[in-house]
C-alpha cells in the first residue's frame, strides 16, 4: 500500500450485499463470483460506487472464486481461470477512472469454496498440502492479472494462515492479511496474539481483522499493535450473524463510521467494511474522516 498516504486509508465495503441491493440473487454456491460470468458490468458498477463514496481500495470479486467452485457449477477449467483473473481486470478498469486508487485481489479461505459456512469455523480437517494446492494456483492467477496487492482475508485459523504465509514468501507479492475472529480468538479458537505473529514477513503490508462483529474490533486492534509492528487493518461486518442454512444475515448491525475514531486512535491505519457494509456506509466513513480527521 505504498502508493497511499500514512494517514487513515478508507477501504471499500461488502461486494455481495451491494450486488444484492442492485437486485441480484447470490444464493447459489458461487455467491458474488457468479456475476464474473453472468454480469461483470454489475461488479464494475459496485467498484465504481465504492470509489465514488471515497474508498481508496477496491477489493475484487474473487473471494469465493476458485477453479473447483466454477467446475462444480459446470464451468471448464480454462474458463474458470479466465474468470478468476477477470475479477482483477474489471476492478483495474474502474480504478483507472480514479487516479491514485488501488486494487486488492481478494483471496478468501478454503472454507469459502465449500460454501457451507466453514470459513467461520476453520479446522477444516484437511492437510496443509490440500490447503497449499488450493491456494497456490489461485494466488498465481490473481497476481498474473496485475493487482496492486492481494487481500488475504477472513482467515479463520492459524493452520491456514501458516500455509498462506509460506506461499506469500515464495511468491514474493505484497498482501494484507486479515483474520475472521470471535472475541480474542480466531474463529477456530487460537489466541489472536499468536495468530498476528504468523504473518511477520516482508510481503505482508498490514495485518488485522475482517468480517467480525464491530464490538470485537477495538480489542483486536490493540492486540495486533502489541503483537506486530505491521500497520493494522480493520473492516468488520455490521454485526449481524450469518445463517449458512438460510444463506442470509440475521440480527441488527452498526456501520463502521460509528467506531472509526476509536479504531484509528487505537492504531488502525486501514478501515472499511465487510458484509452488509455498503457504499453509503463508506461515504459516511469518508465524510467523517474528512470532517473530523479521524
Amino acid at each position: 500500500m505504498s502508493k497511499v498516504s500514512d494517514r487513515l486509508v478508507i477501504l471499500d465495503g461488502g461486494l455481495s450485499n451491494a450486488l444484492e441491493d442492485r437486485g441480484h440473487d447470490l444464493s447459489d454456491a458461487l455467491w458474488s463470483a457468479r456475476l464474473l460470468r453472468d454480469d461483470p458490468a454489475e461488479i464494475a458498477a459496485v467498484h465504481r460506487a465504492y470509489y465514488d463514496a471515497g474508498a481508496m481500495v477496491a477489493t475484487t470479486a474473487s473471494y469465493q472464486a476458485s477453479v473447483v467452485g466454477f467446475e462444480r457449477a459446470g464451468v471448464g477449467r480454462a474458463e474458470a481461470e479466465r474468470l478468476i483473473a477477470s475479477s482483477v481486470r474489471i476492478a483495474r478498469e474502474v480504478r483507472d477512472e480514479f487516479p491514485g486508487r488501488l486494487v486488492a485481489a481478494s483471496a478468501g479461505p478454503y472454507g469459502a469454496m465449500l460454501a457451507d459456512g466453514s470459513e467461520y469455523r476453520g479446522n477444516y480437517g484437511v492437510s496443509a498440502a490440500v490447503l497449499r494446492d488450493f491456494h497456490g494456483p489461485r494466488l498465481e492467477l490473481l497476481m498474473s492479472a496485475g493487482p496492486d496487492l492481494l487481500a488475504i482475508e477472513t482467515i479463520p485459523d492459524t493452520q491456514e494462515a501458516e500455509v498462506l504465509v509460506r506461499l506469500l514468501t515464495e511468491l514474493n507479492f505484497p498482501a494484507w492479511f486479515s483474520y475472521s475472529i470471535d472475541g480474542a480468538f480466531t474463529r477456530a479458537g487460537q489466541p489472536l496474539d499468536e495468530a498476528f505473529a504468523i504473518p511477520a514477513i516482508d510481503q505482508v503490508v498490514a495485518i488485522g481483522i475482517n468480517c467480525c462483529t464491530p464490538i470485537d474490533v477495538l480489542p483486536a486492534i490493540r492486540t495486533a499493535v502489541s503483537a506486530s509492528s505491521k500497520p493494522v487493518i480493520a473492516y468488520p461486518n455490521r454485526g449481524e450473524s450469518w445463517d449458512p442454512v438460510a444463506r442470509g444475515w440475521v440480527g441488527d448491525g452498526t456501520a463502521p463510521a460509528t467506531f472509526a475514531r476509536d479504531w484509528a486512535a487505537a492504531g488502525a491505519t486501514y478501515i472499511g467494511g465487510c458484509c452488509r457494509v455498503g457504499p453509503d456506509d463508506i461515504r459516511e466513513l469518508h465524510t467523517k474522516y474528512l470532517a473530523e480527521e479521524v
